[in-house]
């Protein structure tokens, strides 16, 4: 047994600074010179290094230091945005007994039609000499696009057209070229006995889509039967899905607002469309739809494996990210692929309007991945998003309904910008923490 002189060795103080603490300035308070007090039990060496594991406040510190690395251009934009025109709002709203009787209220200024950011995106897009690098392209369609560039720019962050604006319209005629004679070479066959099963539910599924006052005029559906179709026989692993019918209407609807006269697009006459617009309109949607699905087609292969891996993510995403939300939904059996796979399967387009969906996919298309990857974190904000509704539901049958039919009729961009922020955090936070998803 070690002597009591042995033992007061082994608990001397250390005069080194501990591993993990952070430097910090501390103001010095002259004090007169005092000799070193011997640590001699178990409990002051603990209280006197216990500093090495109290995270609490070096917590901050080091997100601020890592906040650093974020282009802050992106998302401060954005914020502003959102909070004026939030403020703007609560100033309409505000009730008139807050006004003084013989003071009548100022006229809230109407926010500007087109951001600076926007108006820097007009410019790169519009000029025909200009060829905006993509990555600058990407940071200024995060917020949004305008609707007079929209298809342009879309077409661009799909890389479905070339940065270089010279190489555009021969790029154009190219692929139109190349999309008919596929229509030419495999369209007659839709009828064969191989491929009948294919096209008879495509039949089945477009008049079904929305918005029906457009889907239902017969040029709209026959476009939209011709693109999935040749989408089915030339991507043979994975074919005709339900659910991709839905991801080609947003792309047909940006592209034919180049061409229709009517400012609401979901009631526009296509037959008054001229004919070469139409097939313009009709090869770049199947382009754009084409190079969507290549980065998402796990998601509508032989069992839909890129679904059910994605749902999974997302219950452990939310697990970590509120955990009584994730135990509420656990205690009445609630099972996320109940609703979480038409979120994946839809990407979000049967729970938000079209219009929504359109801005959304402004984002997507900005960000990496934005339809395989950011899609994750939008799905689990939207979630949290109706944390209060799903903890005053005690039903299983009641959650359920309300998780497949949520009341989203009368969102509008400003619900877009919040719920998209709120995907940006969260993905900031655990993107690069892939043990997240594990238990």
């Amino acid at each position: 047994m070690a002597s009591d002189g042995t033992r007061k060795q082994f608990w001397k103080r250390s005069n080194s600074k501990v591993p993990g603490s952070l430097l910090k300035a501390v103001p010095k308070v002259p004090t007169t010179p005092v000799k070193a007090k011997r640590v001699s039990t178990f409990q002051e060496f603990e209280s006197n290094t216990s500093d090495a594991w109290d995270a609490g406040e070096d917590d901050d510190e080091l997100l601020a230091m890592a906040a650093e690395s974020l282009n802050s251009a992106v998302v401060m934009e954005t914020a502003h945005r959102v909070l004026r025109n939030h403020s703007q709002r609560q100033g309409r709203h505000r009730p008139q007994e807050a006004v003084e009787p013989e003071q009548k209220p100022k006229p809230s200024p109407e926010p500007p039609v087109v951001p600076s950011g926007d108006l820097r995106l007009v410019k790169s897009v519009s000029e025909s000499h200009a060829s905006c690098p993509p990555e600058e392209l990407r940071k200024l369609s995060w917020s949004g696009v305008p609707k007079p560039v929209r298809a342009v720019t879309w077409k661009l962050l799909s890389g479905y057209l070339p940065a270089n604006a010279d190489r555009r319209p021969a790029t154009l005629q190219r692929k139109q070229k190349e999309y008919f004679a596929f229509i030419d070479h495999y369209y007659d066959s839709r009828n064969d006995e191989v491929h009948q099963d294919t096209y008879r539910q495509i039949r089945i599924d477009v008049p079904r889509m929305s918005p029906e006052a457009l889907i239902l005029q017969p040029k709209v559906t026959e476009i939209f039967e011709r693109i999935l179709f040749i989408w089915a026989i030339r991507h043979p692993a994975s074919g005709y899905v339900q659910g991709i019918n839905d991801l080609v209407t947003p792309f047909f609807l940006v592209f034919i607002c180049e061409h229709a006269d009517s400012e609401d697009v979901d009631v526009a006459d296509v037959s008054r469309v001229p004919e070469d617009a139409l097939r313009s309109v009709e090869a770049d949607t199947y382009w754009c739809v084409s190079r969507l699905l290549d980065g998402i087609q796990d998601n509508y292969t032989f069992a839909q494996p890129g679904i059910q891996m994605k749902v999974k993510m997302l219950e452990e995403l939310v697990r970590r990210i509120d955990e009584q939300v994730h135990r509420h939904l656990d205690q009445h059996e609630v099972k996320f692929l109940q609703f979480a796979f038409r979120w994946m399967n839809n990407l979000l387009m049967r729970e938000v309007p079209l219009r929504c969906t359109i801005r959304l996919w402004d984002t997507y298309q900005s960000e990496p991945d934005g339809f395989a990857h950011f899609h994750l974190y939008v799905c689990a904000a939207f979630l949290v998003r109706w944390r209060r509704e799903i903890l005053e539901e005690k039903d299983f049958q009641e959650l359920l309904l309300f998780l497949q039919n949520l009341p989203t009729a009368h969102w509008g961009d400003e619900d877009i910008s919040l719920l998209l922020a709120e995907a940006y955090r969260l993905k900031f936070a655990f993107a690069d923490a892939p043990n997240h998803y594990k238990k």
